[in-house]
C-alpha cells in the first residue's frame, strides 16, 4: 500500500467522524435543536434558543479535577522534562485537550522538535483535524494525520514511524487527489501524534462524555420549553366580556375591541359584563424539572448544587466532600484513562531532548487529588502525616497542590531565611 493510500483512507476517517463530532459540538456549546417538537409546534414556541447547557456543566466539572503536578522518570523528578511540559504550556494547554477530548471523544497532542537543537515542543490537536490509524493486533498507532485548509487549498501532514510526509491538493478539506511534497525523517520511530482517547471500552473510537446525558438534556430543554410558552399564554389571567358589540374589519372578522395593553375596559352597553379567568398552575412543569434534574444528576454524578438544587442551608466542607464523591470518583477513572497519553508525551518530549528512543523512559504522572477540601482540613491532615515522619517537605508540598516549580521556589526561599537567621561576628568586634 502506498502512502498516498494510506493518506486517503485516514482523510476518509476523518470525515467519517465530522458528523459525530459536530453533533457533540452543538451539545457541548448548548446550540442543539430543541428535540420532542414537531414543525408546527416549533414554529408556535418563538423561541429562538432554549437550552440548559448541562453537557458543558459536567464536561468542565470533570476537567478541572485533573490537574498534572509532576512527571517523573525512575520514580526520581527530572527538571529538563518539566521545563519542557511548561514551555509548551503544557500546564495551561492540557486542562484543553482533556476539556476537549471529554466534550467530543477524542483529542491529541503532537510532540516535535521545530528547531533541530533538542528542544521538544508538544502543540495540543483538535480532533478535528487529526486522527490516527491502529494496529488491530497491537493496538499501537502506525500512521498519523493532521489535515487543514487554508483558503482554496487542503493542506496535509502524514506521520508515519520512519518519516513525515506533506501533503497538499485542492478545495477544502480534500481526502483525495493529493500531491506529495517534502518528506523529513522521524528518528523517534513512533507516530509523534498522541491521541486522547474517551472511552471505558478497548475497541472503537472515543464516546463523548455527555452521550447519555443529550437525551435528558433534550427532554428538560423541551420542558422548559413548554413552560415558557404555558408562561405567554396560559400564566397571565385572562379577561373576557359578554353583552360587546363587536367590530369587523375590512375582511368582516370580527375585531377585539379591547386590545391587550388596555388597562381599562368601557362598554356603552348596559347589558355588558367583564370578568377575568383564572391564572394556569405551572407547578406540574416544576415537578417535572425535578425528575429529570434527578435523572441527569444519577446519569453525570454532578452533585445537586451543580445544578442548582440547593437546600436551605449552605453545606459545610465535609458535607461538600461527601456531595461531590461520585465527581471526584469519576475525575479519577479519569486519570487512570488519561494518564498513560500524558506518559507518552513525556516519554517523546524525554527522547527528543536525549536522543534516544522513547520506549528507553519511564515517565510517570502525579496528579492533583481530585476531591473537594478545604485548605484547613488538607494542610491539617498535611502536617500531621509530615511532622510523623511519614512524608518529606516535598511530597507534602505536592499534597497540598503545589508544583515543580514552585516547590523550587519554597525551598529556595527557606534556604534564604537560614541564612539570614545566622548571626556571623563582625571581625574586631568584642562580643559578650
Amino acid at each position: 500500500m502506498s502512502i498516498t493510500d494510506v493518506l486517503t483512507g485516514l482523510a476518509q476517517d476523518l470525515d467519517a467522524g465530522a458528523a459525530h463530532r459536530s453533533r457533540a459540538e452543538m451539545y457541548l456549546t448548548g446550540t442543539q435543536p430543541l428535540a420532542f417538537l414537531s414543525d408546527s409546534a416549533r414554529a408556535a414556541t418563538k423561541l429562538g434558543r432554549m437550552a440548559s447547557n448541562i453537557p458543558s456543566v459536567q464536561v468542565t466539572a470533570i476537567a478541572e479535577r485533573l490537574r498534572v503536578t509532576d512527571l517523573t522518570v525512575g520514580a526520581r523528578r527530572d527538571e529538563d522534562l518539566w521545563a519542557d511540559y511548561q514551555r509548551s504550556d503544557l500546564d495551561q494547554t492540557l486542562p484543553l485537550v482533556f476539556r476537549e477530548s471529554l466534550g467530543l471523544g477524542s483529542s491529541f497532542v503532537l510532540v516535535w522538535d521545530r528547531t533541530g537543537n533538542r528542544r521538544p515542543l508538544a502543540t495540543a490537536e483538535s480532533s478535528h483535524q487529526c486522527v490516527v490509524q491502529r494496529d488491530p493486533g497491537t493496538r499501537e498507532a502506525v500512521a498519523g494525520l493532521k489535515r487543514w485548509s487554508r483558503g482554496s487549498m487542503t493542506e496535509a501532514r502524514l506521520f508515519l514511524p520512519d518519516r513525515i510526509v506533506a501533503f497538499t491538493a485542492d478545495g477544502e478539506n480534500a481526502s483525495q487527489g493529493w500531491r506529495e511534497g517534502r518528506s523529513i525523517p522521524n528518528p523517534l520511530g513512533v507516530i509523534p501524534l498522541v491521541e486522547f482517547r474517551n472511552s471505558a471500552r478497548l475497541l472503537g473510537a472515543g464516546v463523548p462524555e455527555t452521550e447519555d446525558l443529550n437525551p435528558l438534556v433534550d427532554a428538560l430543554n423541551k420542558t422548559l420549553s413548554d413552560m415558557m410558552v404555558g408562561s405567554e399564554f396560559y400564566a397571565r389571567p385572562r379577561r373576557w366580556a359578554t353583552g360587546v358589540e363587536m367590530d369587523t374589519d375590512d375582511d368582516g372578522n370580527a375585531v377585539n375591541p379591547f386590545p391587550e395593553g388596555d388597562r381599562m375596559m368601557i362598554a356603552e352597553q348596559v347589558e355588558a359584563k367583564f370578568g377575568q379567568l383564572a391564572a394556569a398552575d405551572l407547578a406540574s412543569y416544576e415537578a417535572a424539572v425535578r425528575v429529570l434534574v434527578g435523572q441527569i444528576m444519577a446519569v453525570s454524578a454532578l452533585p445537586a448544587h451543580y445544578l442548582g438544587q440547593l437546600s436551605g442551608q449552605t453545606p459545610g466542607a465535609d458535607g461538600l466532600r461527601a456531595a461531590e464523591a461520585a465527581l471526584s470518583a469519576r475525575a479519577e477513572s479519569k486519570q487512570r484513562l488519561y494518564g498513560r497519553p500524558v506518559e507518552a508525551v513525556g516519554a517523546l518530549m524525554r527522547a527528543i531532548r536525549t536522543e534516544t528512543s522513547p520506549d528507553e523512559h519511564e515517565v510517570r504522572v502525579r496528579w492533583a487529588d481530585p476531591a473537594t477540601r478545604s485548605v484547613a482540613q488538607e494542610a491539617d491532615a498535611v502536617v500531621k502525616l509530615h511532622q510523623s515522619g511519614l512524608l518529606p517537605a516535598d511530597y507534602a508540598l505536592a499534597r497540598l497542590g503545589y508544583g515543580a516549580d514552585q516547590i523550587a521556589e519554597v525551598r529556595a526561599a527557606r534556604r534564604a531565611e537560614s541564612v539570614d537567621r545566622l548571626v556571623l561576628p563582625v571581625p574586631g568586634q568584642r562580643t559578650a
